[in-house]
């Protein structure tokens, strides 16, 4: 490719996670808004409903003569992700009532082909039933509209994942009417699992985008996984990365990321990928909670109560099954930047008390408070009625995260809200070695009872600033004479091995 070598999606994603404004945005030219954009989220102005459609109706002379279905779908995406940065809550509303109903009544070729744009990728609002009303009539249909109405195949769904769990990629190809074209999602898991950015590509440089992804990894001296999810699955990660960027959008306020001359911004190629996500098979596994433990709004996590009446809770392994695989997890404190990790290997049968008192060991924590595990199947730490919480004592690791890549939450001290990640990474064959044991991990834990991780973050500056007014106050509060005896990015694995050997 020359100079033209777009930059590769590993390094694109390095450089998301600092600022998802920067680099470049596709790996190919796509239809684009208008180079000037006016709409309420590059403005700032509120939504006017009758400019905006005189806006769509100007515009749509440009939607019509569109070949690739594709560009159709990002110009109708432009449309609903332009209405909802607007930050206007009946914007849903609106569409239904008021911009879909005087498409219908224009009875254009522009209109009808703005109303088949809105329902490829925001189906349901009454666009599809208004562009049967007007072909029905006989208005001028697209010539695009042959190829949109043609079935959709995934063809490819991989996830591509750096060993230290901290970031990963998504991406998929589809295929239809003989266009393929994919996208990629980059997911930073020390961000409450969200998406950082989306960028598409021609489906035909599948095999040079896979090369550059592998090449620039080596380079970086980043070893990744790959592995080919089941659809189910993979939409199960796309929604999650997707759920947990919105909730940060919305709290943002959103990083108006509106496109260039690239192509199209994150909000737009969300848009479409959400569309993607839904024709394909319902995820194995119930929606993920946000990364600090708030449901998202898209898709709402039952009450552990709720849970328990819906989800049973796996059977335990008998005898007659053979041993438990050995667990590889990985235990992230979730709010911590730098990451504080752990990664453990463990008896998948070993129960949830036990491996309490593994994290408690592996962070440093004292065992001084209450503790919680959040899981699929309900609450568990010391049986509590009022709390809702069940008794931890009988229930596995294994019960409550069956495969590999599943998740669940270990929550100590209910004040400072120690939350932990607990992702298991892989099933292992046992090795003539003790159990549990520690085999990675970064930086200290932090001191328990200091008031939790945005307190530690305070407490790192004050150490780090000898004039800071409450710099002595630290030191004797942490029982150390100097700062430097303080050393927030050392951990060794082995010591905790050994303790942990020690506990047994």
């Amino acid at each position: 490719m020359g100079e033209d070598r777009p930059v590769s999606p590993v390094s694109r994603g390095r450089k998301k996670a600092k600022s998802r404004q920067s680099g470049q945005r596709v790996l190919r030219a796509v239809t684009t808004p208008p180079d000037e954009c006016d709409c309420p989220a590059c403005s700032g102005m509120p939504l006017d409903a009758e400019e905006f459609l005189d806006d769509l109706l100007d515009s749509a002379a440009d939607l019509v003569a569109l070949e690739d279905p594709l560009d159709v779908e990002l110009f109708g995406a432009t449309v609903i992700a332009a209405g909802e940065l607007a930050g206007e809550a009946s914007f849903r509303e609106e569409l239904t009532g008021g911009i879909i109903p005087a498409l219908a009544a224009a009875a254009t070729p522009e209109s009808l082909a703005l109303l088949l744009a809105i329902d490829a990728v925001h189906p349901g609002q009454g666009a599809s039933d208004a562009a049967r009303s007007l072909t029905g009539a006989g208005v001028t249909a697209p010539a695009w509209q042959a190829a949109m109405a043609r079935p959709m195949r995934l063809t490819v769904s991989r996830r591509y994942g750096d060993l230290d769990g901290e970031a990963s990629m998504l991406l998929c190809v589809f295929e239809r009417s003989g266009h393929s074209h994919g996208f990629i999602v980059h997911v930073d898991h020390t961000d409450c699992d969200a998406a950082a950015d989306i960028i598409t590509f021609p489906g035909e440089l599948l095999d040079e985008v896979t090369g550059m992804i592998q090449d620039d990894a080596r380079r970086s001296g980043v070893t990744l996984s790959a592995d080919d999810l089941d659809p189910g699955e993979f939409r199960w990660q796309v929604e999650r990365a997707l759920d947990a960027r919105a909730v940060h959008d919305r709290e943002g306020p959103p990083e108006l990321d509106a496109g260039d001359e690239d192509g199209p911004g994150y909000p737009t190629l969300a848009v479409v990928l959400r569309a993607r996500m839904a024709i394909l098979p319902e995820p194995p596994r119930p929606p993920a909670p946000h990364g600090d433990g708030r449901p998202v709004a898209t898709a709402p996590i039952p009450m552990p109560s709720q849970r328990r009446s819906s989800t049973t809770l796996p059977a335990k392994r008998r005898k007659s099954g053979g041993p438990a695989p050995i667990y590889q997890i990985k235990v992230g404190l979730r709010g911590a930047k730098p990451p504080i990790w752990r990664r453990l290997e463990v008896p998948g049968d070993i129960g949830l008390a036990d491996l309490h008192l593994v994290i408690q060991v592996a962070f440093g924590w004292n065992g001084g408070h209450l503790h919680v595990f959040e899981t699929p199947y309900g609450s568990f730490g010391v049986a509590d009625p009022e709390l809702e919480h069940l008794a931890e004592a009988p229930v596995t690791l294994e019960q409550v995260a069956p495969a590999a890549g599943d998740r669940i939450q270990y929550l100590y001290d209910f004040g400072d809200d120690w939350d932990h990640d607990i992702r298991v990474e892989k099933l292992l064959d046992r090795q003539a070695v003790a159990y549990p044991r520690c085999t990675g991990g970064r930086r200290a834990a932090p001191p328990d009872d200091c008031g939790g991780i945005w307190a530690y973050t305070e407490i790192l500056e004050i150490l780090a600033d000898p004039d800071h007014p409450d710099h002595d106050e630290r030191l004797e509060w942490l029982d150390l004479e100097s700062a430097d005896e303080f050393r927030p990015d050392e951990f060794d694995a082995a010591a905790v091995t050994r303790l942990l050997t020690a506990m047994r």
